[in-house]
This record gives structure tokens, C-alpha cells and sequence, in this order.
């Protein structure tokens, strides 16, 4: 069943305004709604007294009119009784200082006090409503994350310490501590990594990091544990942010979940840009599929302007409906729309719902009105149907938490070096699956993975078997320089794949934000290439098996090669030495496809975003225009139009502005 509905705060409104409401949503097709997840001190107004009329009476109505019930776990925000208990409730921030009440996610995930009031509220919730004919499944807290930096996680991450090296003197070796004379004689000793303290070793720093996403995924599973037991009938989700977030391994917080949802939004205060790029949440859509290799939902789908201080850019008509369909086409099977109506009061009174203010329906909501029509007629086809790809990406959080510590230079950022590349791809029309450095890569052909700097052994058997069983290997810089404390290894770059990559680092040059190098390519069949530039950083590589295939025109190091390709078994690896601008990738993205088959889904011009979703062997094509311009595009196949069901479609269609096509091949592959 495909689930399509909005985020709703029955107790904003007057009760004698939820009937209007539910009549509402019912109209506008939608089937479900997610309630509570910021309401704890209205179910338990005080310690020990809970109360869930209200919320009985907010469901009654809403099952009156067909629709079903998302709770979420109201953990993220906490009632003043709770936090005025003490100050130790509340996280220590990164600089020292500690949080005070007045947000939300003040409070520390290792508290133990807050640990025991967590669990009295999530069992008072989940025995209520254990057996209710409405509700279907929940969310546990509401986006997760923050670092801690009290003592009470100074003491957790001592411990944690211990389980993970079992003695001092295999931490003090792992991490170097002779380094600076910090060698430890006491778990005790050992500190957190304030910014109030300069720069820490970089072995204590990345396990830092690693503990505090522990400490997220072990806060969760305290919470669904109580759900399993009291509620096995319903499913168990959290609302993750994408691929943007970069403070919890989201691997790990998704393992234990029934399915991953994600809340996304496209113009909001914090990137005020006229123009969207839609490749922004295609990855992340992809990120979010990839975290447990099985379609997702989106908890939090943008309704309007979004805002706290300020107000972004007005999506524009058609563009609402177009992002959740961009969802759908990447693996999504439910949309929720947040928010259902615009807050008159709190912190955000300018993050726009499909109703305006004043309660009455908009722009926005007609819109969504008349896709949740079309999503009656398809959605059965659409539910459960699964993308395939042969690509593939490797996203490391431990690299990525490295990188936070040490950036190696200054223009250097992990995500957009990622997004780069997975750019010059989704520009291709090439689906893309992201997956962990030790997932299966077998079902790929081309397997990206970029700036993969920490580098444990296991996750490089993994890479060696994909090249050896046929795979073609894309690395970056800055691969395989550390080991699992986050020291850098002692071999030549790029580590442990130097030997697969059959090239070494001779040396690197960290660049200044001015300069940049220029690549020749010397394979024949890159030499009509545009010129493409290196920048941030250049590996001056030595060759010991590969052949090269671009090489540098500038500096000391002119004539030395960048990049370098080795065969290996009945594989390749590729080891691209520097970090360049869209044109390197683009040409680069063009042969190594080329390289390994993979065709785009259907050739499309610029702005326009195709994907497709596979049902056993029926194809669903989604031709999606993220332009203002009414665009064109040749067919492969001959297809029906699934959302007006208009008669079979072949050669070329129009797609207008900010629209979508949701076309059904007529011929079974």
C-alpha cells in the first residue's frame, strides 16, 4: 500500500476544527498522517501523569475519514518538569558550554536519568495503543543527532574505550600517544575533544566521533525494543536528514529498522538560491535507499516556504509536486507532507504546510489535492516497485568524521567532493545505488569511492574481490592514508590499494584556492576531451603496473602523471590523483560508462531527470522536468501515460514545466 498523507499537530488547533481537517486530508486522497513526536508535555503534563484523551479523540476523527496513524516517540523535546530536574539533562556543546531549554534535541543521549524517563513515556505510548485498529507503526524520536560533551559522556566514552581496545597499552600504541607525551596510565585520563582544547590526536578525535554515533544508535534501540516487545505488529522507522547530515554513521542507525524514512526539503532559509539543483536530493534520496538496500519513505516532504528567522524562496507551482515524485521515482513508497497547517505560534511560524495560517486551503494544497488523485489510480502499480542500478558509490562515515577533524586543506569538503561525482553521473541519467564500504558489490559494474581515506583491511578485501570478479574501481585522493585509529599507514599511498591500483603516491601538492594545475589526457580515446583543471590537491603519481592516462602540464610536476588506470584480474582500477572542476568529471563519468555499458535510461537534455522503477519486468519510466521551459524527449519504447492514461506513447513527448511523466513500458524485457 502506498502511503500518502501530511504531518499533522492536532493539539495547535481547537478540537472543533479537526473534523474540518480530516475532511480535508481525506479530500486531497491522503491515508495517513504522523502525530506526536513533539507533544510529551501534553501526554504527560506532569511527572507520572499521562494523558492520552486528547490524542484518542485527534485519531477517532481522523479514522473516521480513512486515514491511519504514524506516532512518533516525543524524545526529541522534552517538558520543562523533565529538564528542570537537573542541569545534567542537558548536552554540553562542542565549545564547553552547555544547552539550556528553550529548542529542542537539548539533551544529552547518555544521561541516565533521561534514559529512565525516555523509556516510562515510549511504554505509556506503546501499551495505549498497542492493539489501536489506527495506528500503524512509528518513529522514533525526530532527527537525530547533536554531539555531546558533558561528563557523564566523558565517563560513557572512557568505557566505551575499554570495550573497544580491552587495555591501554593497545590504545596508547593504536593512537600514538607517545606523540606530545600523552601517554595514558588511567581510562580517566583520557579527555574529550573540546575545541577549547586545540587540536586533538586525531586517533582520540575519529573514535570520538564513532562513540557519539554509538551512542545515538544504542538510544534508538532502547526505544525500539520497547516498541518490539509491546507492539509487533507495527513497523519501527526514524526520520533520517539525508544525505547532508554527517554526525551519525547512518548504516548503523538504520540497521535495526524495519525501513528508513527522510525528511526532505529543497528551498529552505538556509540556501536561498532562485534555482534548485535537483541532483542535491537525488543523491540523498539514493543515500537513503542505499542504507538498507530496500525503498524508503519520505516523513517530511516540503509543503511550502520553510523558515525560522527568515523565509525562503517560494516554490514555485508544480515544483511540490514534482519533488515527491522525484521521491517516488528514487525508491520512495509514502509521502508525508509537512506540514499540514502553517503554525500561528513557535519557532516555526514561517515553515509553511499546505494550509496557510489562517486554515484555509492554498495554492499549495490543490496542488497536492490533485496528485493525491493520481496517486489512487497508480499507486498500486508504483508501491514496491524497486530500482536497479549498476553503479554504485561508497560512502564512508569514518572517513567522513576524519575529514571533520583534519581537513587536509582548506577548500576540501567530503560531501561536495562526493556530490561532484555522483553529479557528473545523475547528469548521465545513470541510477545510482550508495552503499557502505563493506556492502556486496556484486551487482555493480562501476563502483565510485571517493576520498576513501580511513581504510580498514576489510573494506579493501572487499574492493580487490569486486575488481578481481570484473568490476571497474573509480578512487580519489586521499584514499587508504589512515588505518582504523586514524594514523597514517606506513606504506606508500594509497595503502592498502596501492597494489590494486598499481600506482603509488610519490608525492602531493596541497593547492591555495587561486591555483589550479591543468590535465592532458593521454588515452586516445580521451584525447578529444575538453581541457579540464586540477584543483584543491594533486597526487604526483609513479606508475608501478597501471598505464597513464592524464598527466599534469603545470608546476614542478608537469609531465608527471594525475591519473592512472591497472588491470587487474578481469577488472580495472582507476585512481584519479587530483580533485577537478564539472569538467573532469563529466569526462571522465562519460568514458568509464562508456567503459563498462551502462546507458542512460533515456537521453534527456539538461533539467530534465529520468529514472525508473522495476515491478519483476515492467518497467515505470519517470521523465521528471525540474526546468521552467516545456522540454522534449525521445522515447526508447512505446509506454502508457499512467497518469492520464492516455493512449500508448512512442518516439517523442513533451514534458511541461515542472512536471512529471509516470509512463508503463507496454512491452514486458
Amino acid at each position: 500500500m502506498f502511503y500518502f498523507g501530511a504531518d499533522y499537530y492536532p493539539e495547535h488547533w481547537p478540537e472543533e476544527r479537526w473534523d474540518r481537517d480530516a475532511r480535508l486530508m481525506a479530500e486531497a486522497g491522503f491515508n495517513v498522517v504522523r502525530l506526536a513526536e513533539f507533544a510529551w508535555s501534553k501526554m504527560e503534563p506532569r511527572e507520572g501523569q499521562y494523558d492520552f484523551q486528547w490524542l484518542d479523540r485527534a485519531i477517532s476523527v481522523l479514522a473516521s475519514h480513512g486515514i491511519q496513524v504514524v506516532l512518533g516517540t516525543p524524545s526529541a523535546s522534552p517538558p520543562p518538569w523533565l529538564m528542570a530536574k537537573s542541569a545534567e539533562l542537558f548536552l554540553v556543546r562542542e565549545d564547553g558550554r552547555r544547552a539550556t531549554f528553550g529548542n529542542r534535541r537539548e539533551y544529552c543521549p547518555n544521561n541516565p536519568l533521561y534514559h529512565d524517563y525516555t523509556r516510562r513515556i515510549v511504554a505509556q505510548m506503546a501499551g495505549h495503543y498497542a492493539d489501536h485498529p489506527a495506528v500503524i507503526g512509528w518513529q522514533i524520536d525526530n532527527e537525530l543527532g547533536g554531539r555531546c560533551y558533558c561528563p557523564i559522556c566523558a565517563s560513557s566514552f572512557q568505557a566505551w574505550l575499554q570495550r573497544r581496545y580491552g587495555s591501554l597499552d593497545e590504545l596508547n600504541e593504536r593512537w600514538g600517544t607517545v606523540f606530545w607525551s600523552h601517554a595514558y596510565t588511567d581510562w580517566d585520563q583520557i579527555p574529550l575533544p573540546l575545541t577549547t582544547g586545540g587540536s586533538p590526536n586525531p586517533g582520540l578525535a575519529l573514535d570520538f566521533h564513532r562513540f557519539a554515533s554509538d551512542s545515538y544508535v544504542a538510544y534508538q534501540q532502547m526505544q525500539i525494543d520497547i516498541l518490539r516487545q509491546k507492539c509487533p505488529g507495527h513497523f519501527i522507522t526514524h526520520n533520517f536528514m539525508g544525505f547532508r547530515y554527517d554526525q551519525i554513521n547512518y548504516f548503523d542507525l538504520a540497521q535495526n529498522l524495519d525501513f528508513v524514512a527522510w525528511d526532505n526539503y529543497q528551498r529552505t532559509e538556509w540556501g536561498m538560491r532562485a534555482e534548485v539543483d535537483p541532483g542535491h536530493a537525488a543523491l540523498a534520496q539514493d543515500t537513503m535507499r542505499g542504507l538498507k538496500h530496500q525503498n524508503f519513505w519520505v516523513m517530511e516532504q516540503q509543503a511550502g516556504q520553510s523558515g525560522w528567522g527568515t523565509v525562503s524562496v517560494a516554490p514555485r507551482p508544480g515544483e511540490l509536486r514534482l519533488w515527491a515524485y522525484q521521491a517516488i521515482a528514487h525508491g520512495a513508497d509514502a509521502i508525508l507532507f509537512f506540514r499540514w497547517r502553517t503554525a500561528r505560534f513557535g519557532t516555526e511560524e514561517y515553515w509553511h504546510g499546505l494550509l496557510d495560517h489562517d486554515g484555509n486551503t492554498s495554492r499549495r494544497y490543490q496542488e497536492i489535492k490533485r496528485m493525491g488523485a493520481e496517486m489512487r489510480e497508480v499507486s498500486e502499480r508504483i508501491c514496491g516497485a524497486t530500482v536497479k542500478s549498476s553503479v554504485a558509490m561508497v560512502l564512508s562515515y569514518e572517513s567522513r568524521f576524519a575529514f571533520q577533524i583534519q581537513q587536509n586543506n582548506p577548500q576540501f569538503s567530503y560531501p561536495s567532493h562526493f556530490y561532484q561525482i555522483y553529479r557528473s553521473l545523475h547528469q548521465r541519467q545513470t541510477l545510482v545505488d550508495i552503499v557502505a564500504p563493506t556492502d556486496d558489490l556484486s551487482p555493480y559494474r562501476l563502483v565510485v569511492a571517493p576520498a576513501l581515506h580511513v581504510l580498514p583491511k576489510v573494506a579493501a578485501d572487499n574492493l580487490e574481490r569486486f575488481v578481481r570478479a570484473g568490476g571497474l574501481l573509480v578512487v580519489t585522493p586521499r584514499t587508504g592514508v589512515k588505518d582504523e585509529a586514524n594514523s597514517v599507514v606506513n606504506r606508500r599511498l594509497p595503502g592498502l590499494l596501492a597494489e590494486l591500483c598499481g600506482t603509488e603516491v610519490e608525492e602531493y601538492d596541497s593547492l591555495p584556492a587561486e591555483v589550479s594545475n591543468q590535465l592532458k589526457f593521454t588515452l586516445p580515446e580521451l584525447a578529444s576531451a575538453p581541457p579540464a583543471s586540477a584543483r584543491v590537491w594533486c597526487d604526483v603519481l609513479r606508475p608501478t603496473s597501471a598505464t597513464v592516462v592524464a598527466r599534469y602540464t603545470q608546476d614542478y610536476y608537469a609531465g608527471k602523471p594525475a591519473i592512472t588506470r591497472n588491470q587487474v584480474g578481469r577488472g580495472q582500477v582507476m585512481y584519479v590523483g587530483t580533485m577537478g572542476d564539472a569538467p573532469l568529471y563529466q569526462t571522465l563519468a562519460r568514458w568509464l560508462l562508456h567503459s563498462v555499458g551502462v546507458q542512460p535510461v533515456v537521453n534527456a537534455p539538461e533539467g530534465i531527470e529520468v529514472t525508473e522503477r522495476w515491478r519483476q519486468n515492467s518497467q515505470l519510466l519517470f521523465l521528471l522536468n525540474h526546468t521552467e521551459q516545456e522540454q522534449e524527449i525521445a522515447l526508447n519504447g512505446r509506454y502508457v501515460d499512467l497518469l492520464d492514461g492516455s493512449a500508448p506513447l512512442e518516439g517523442t513527448v513533451l514534458v511541461a514545466p515542472w512536471d512529471v511523466l509516470v509512463l508503463m513500458e507496454t512491452r514486458p524485457h
